[in-house]
């Protein structure tokens, strides 16, 4: 959180000029991480809270090891690089996103990961906690739907950002996609409104 609040603005915009100064707190907090992997004792908003904070930080790290860039995508395979080591296993960030938080039936986690990109939602300018971690998910949800950068929603017709074409089946699990939406949406949608995926902007958030 003190490293977020720092170089990460309200709007989520991260100056990563600034963050490069404190890349040795970044890889100190990593390497913390690493030493403290979710054990059987932990419960699922601890575990969930910790590998979306990982997440975050290693694509932090990740554009910061390659900076200056424009674009995440000028990294070659930026999803499979493997440079952090947690316990004695070396990660890269399709793993975790895919291997590991997606199995955990919370779909919500789209909102709280993030690619370092514009169309990505929101990097937050504070740590994800197990105490805080439903009301954070809920809030993110809400404040990337309401985002009409990112998302267009009217009773009839719904511009909707590719997160929600790429993982369709997570916000299927429990019913449609317009009743995950409606969730989260002050709107009231109807049924057969009319679906449509936005252009995903890979230009580096900052």
């Amino acid at each position: 959180t003190k490293l977020l609040k720092k170089h990460v603005s309200d709007a989520g915009q991260v100056n990563y000029v600034a963050f490069k100064d404190d890349k040795n707190a970044l890889s100190n907090y990593i390497s913390y991480l690493g030493e403290n992997l979710p054990n059987h004792t932990w419960n699922k908003n601890e575990t969930l809270a910790y590998w979306i904070n990982a997440y975050n930080a290693m694509t932090i790290d990740l554009i910061l090891r390659h900076y200056p860039l424009q674009s995440i995508k000028d990294i070659k395979k930026p999803w499979d690089q493997r440079y952090w080591k947690l316990g004695e296993k070396w990660y890269n960030l399709n793993e975790i996103e895919h291997d590991v938080l997606r199995k955990m039936n919370e779909p919500r986690i789209h909102f709280a990961i993030v690619c370092a990109s514009y169309s990505c939602p929101k990097l937050q300018n504070q740590a994800f906690t197990s105490l805080h971690l439903d009301q954070q998910l809920t809030n993110t949800t809400q404040e990337f739907l309401k985002d009409t950068s990112k998302n267009y929603i009217s009773e009839n017709r719904l511009e909707l950002s590719k997160i929600f074409q790429w993982f369709a089946k997570d916000f299927k699990k429990n019913g449609s996609l317009i009743d995950f939406i409606r969730q989260y949406s002050e709107v009231d949608i109807s049924e057969n409104a009319k679906k449509s995926f936005k252009d995903y902007n890979w230009n580096l958030n900052n």
